[in-house]
């Protein structure tokens, strides 16, 4: 069976995959990574997928942010396959919901404890301080804390965007592996029953898939 994989836009931008390979900037990793997927195409009939335009239009924005060269443009273009997952027609147990409610609620309530400290912590700060400006410093300081670990919190660990979602519906729809750094992304393809590989090592496998074809002509 040819194998196929769905890629998160983490596959292409990871920087624990540029820093394991050794490149410098996220264009070049990019453009090596491309390289590497237009041969496991054309040598191992290969196929990696994007959700159109989720994950596409990210990984444009990554490209124009980074100024990236035309040619990885045109790359991206030519050897992703582009597919907006059948949102209708993939099914999914409804286990897979439940547990998602239930994390999900258990995130809520440990966001609203987190939420209290930090309350009850602000209040201390007015009562204490005699001056506005050191009361402005100290609230600002508190604010950043707290958006550090709310966001740990609810973020870890979840599908937290459309784009998350569409990988897994699109693997789930073409059968496929997902590739992504992404934690939630990683626990909840574990949950469907997607093979899953991690970005950093995408390359080196698809390295050695081509080593071995090629050693054998």
């Amino acid at each position: 069976m040819r194998q196929r994989f769905v890629l998160d836009t983490t596959a292409i931008t990871d920087t624990g995959m540029r820093v394991a390979e050794g490149y410098e900037t996220l264009c070049e990793s990019a453009s090596d990574i491309l390289d590497l997927i237009a041969q496991a195409r054309l040598k191992l009939e290969i196929s990696c997928y994007i959700p159109y335009p989720s994950v596409y239009t990210e990984l444009l924005s990554f490209f124009k942010r980074y100024g990236c060269e035309r040619e990885i443009f045109v790359k991206l273009d030519t050897w992703l396959v582009k597919k907006t997952p059948n949102r209708y027609e993939v099914k999914i147990p409804a286990e897979i919901f439940h547990e998602y409610i239930n994390t999900m609620r258990q995130k809520i309530n440990k966001a609203r404890k987190i939420a209290e400290e930090f309350m009850w912590e602000s209040t201390v700060i007015g009562l204490k301080s005699e001056k506005k400006e050191d009361v402005k410093d100290e609230i600002g300081d508190l604010i950043s804390r707290f958006r550090d670990r709310y966001r740990e919190v609810m973020r870890h660990g979840v599908l937290d965007s459309s784009p998350d979602l569409d990988v897994l519906l699109l693997a789930k729809e073409l059968e496929a592996a997902v590739v992504s750094s992404d934690e939630g992304i990683r626990r909840w393809s574990e949950q469907m029953g997607l093979r899953f590989v991690e970005a950093s090592k995408f390359p080196r496998m698809l390295r050695e898939y081509l080593r071995l074809v090629e050693g054998e002509k």
